[in-house]
């Protein structure tokens, strides 16, 4: 049975939009839109592992709200993740961009028309159809 890998991904809104990260074309799903955040490393929780992530990828220093929503996908030839998407509610510290090809801050309806990888599609989905919450 393959391993489940555990994923997390940080959902930080301000004035009715939300934050989204473009993965470089030098990496696995090249050019794809998605949340900020990653793998959980041994021992690490994942509330830990997201805050970690925040810090490393947008140089913010943040405070991990509730869970949004916890989903689990399998792309082609990987093993299976289980993917949870927190609400960020504050963050001390500006965002800086060190590791993604892009990030922007885009309306929820909007969301829809963005390509998004496959694992966040349905969380996105959701949010367009107002069956999650920023605030």
């Amino acid at each position: 049975m393959p391993a489940v890998v555990e994923v997390t991904a940080g959902v930080i809104a301000r004035d009715g939009r939300v934050l989204i990260c473009q993965r470089r074309l030098d990496g696995h799903h090249p050019g794809k839109w998605e949340f900020p955040g990653g793998k959980v490393e041994p021992g690490e929780s994942v509330d830990a592992c997201m805050r970690r992530e925040l810090e490393e990828e947008l140089g913010i220093d943040a405070t991990v709200g509730p869970v949004m929503w916890t989903t689990r996908y399998r792309y082609p030839g990987r093993d299976p993740i289980v993917i949870t998407f927190f609400r960020i509610p504050r963050y001390a510290g500006s965002i800086v961009n060190r590791v993604f090809a892009a990030v922007d801050w885009i309306s929820i309806a909007e969301l829809a028309s963005v390509d998004f990888l496959e694992g966040d599609r349905e969380f996105v989905d959701r949010l367009v159809r107002g069956q999650r919450h920023l605030e």
